[in-house]
């Protein structure tokens, strides 16, 4: 590991960085993604540095996909008391598949365009603002159990997607200087411009099998949390119904992209009481403990999961891990 030790001299440190004599402090593991939207050298010493005023904090950057499952793994087994995932929600989903069924809880600090499972865990999204929280909840340490979904093998925190989302992030994630540099609204661009070019005349058709039924589609939405993402800081619902503690998935089915449905739907999705799974092309399944998704025509579905754009599969198989992970917010 690659231990930060640059202290940056005009930091100023929130709150009180005291601690009593004598007192332990507990240990912790910033898992850093350096290509992160909003992550820079000199931020990631200013956060390391007023962390240290209340843990002993080292820090470490991710050098490839899947290292930071690998580096929460060791953390685990070498007993640090907190491991905080510093990047967006594609990080933090490697962080959690690495700390599963530990002791050890997961804590996160933004640093990508939505950082949709720190702001469920209550962790604002300021990185300012995140490390005052982060140095406050020293003082009131309180880890707790979630739920974790699960789709082929692999664990996601919030959410997971095929069909037109997928295609989304797939598109957002070829080109991450646009991501960063414009967040919610190139995701919006996309979205609109993938849909008129792909899903409009001739998307892939999905089906899924869930509670004793069948429903077809071109895309679907399951969610182990609310909500599906953030627009900025506006939550975006899709999915009815579902909670990092409930024990169980939440799913949205799109029947048809029609260019007449399709404004109304977007219209639910940012509205605070209208429900997306009301419109008469979406259909909502939630208490789900397992599902499938299949193809229904023979075309590969993409998936993406907490963001994070998978592949192309024929089926995705869906499962429930109650209280599976760990976290500290």
């Amino acid at each position: 590991m690659s231990i930060s030790t640059e202290v940056p001299r005009t930091v100023e440190i929130p709150g009180d960085a005291d601690l009593i004599p004598g007192a332990t402090r507990r240990r912790m593991l910033i898992i850093v993604n350096p290509y992160a939207s909003t992550v820079s050298d000199r931020l990631r010493h200013l956060v390391v540095y007023a962390l240290q005023g209340r843990f002993e904090v080292d820090a470490v950057d991710t050098e490839a996909r899947g290292h930071a499952t690998e580096l929460c793994r060791e953390a685990a087994h070498e007993g640090y008391d907190v491991v905080v995932a510093f990047g967006g929600d594609g990080t933090v989903n490697e962080a959690a598949n690495g700390l599963l069924g530990s002791p050890t809880p997961l804590c996160c600090l933004p640093g990508g365009s939505a950082n949709v499972f720190g702001k469920m865990l209550g962790i604002p999204g300021d990185v300012v603002d995140a490390t005052e929280h982060l140095l406050a909840m020293a003082d009131d340490w309180q880890p707790r159990k979630v739920d974790v979904g699960v789709v082929n093998g692999r664990c996601f925190t919030f959410a997971s997607g095929l069909g037109l989302d997928a295609s989304v992030v797939e598109r957002v994630d070829s080109n991450p200087r646009l991501k960063a540099r414009l967040g919610a609204y190139y995701f919006t661009w996309v979205a609109v411009s993938t849909y008129t070019r792909r899903y409009l005349l001739r998307p892939p058709r999905l089906r899924v099998r869930a509670g004793g039924q069948e429903l077809d589609g071109v895309t679907a939405v399951i969610q182990n949390g609310s909500p599906f993402t953030f627009f900025q800081n506006r939550p975006i619902e899709i999915a009815d119904g579902p909670s990092l503690d409930s024990g169980t998935l939440s799913a949205g089915v799109l029947h048809r992209a029609t260019a007449a449905s399709m404004p109304s739907i977007a219209w639910r999705a940012f509205s605070r009481r209208a429900r997306v799974t009301r419109h008469r092309q979406v259909s909502g399944i939630g208490d789900l403990h397992e599902l499938t998704v299949v193809s229904a025509d023979g075309q590969p579905l993409p998936l993406q999961v907490d963001g994070d754009f998978l592949g192309e599969v024929e089926e995705a198989r869906y499962s429930i891990r109650p209280a599976a992970l760990t976290v500290v917010s």
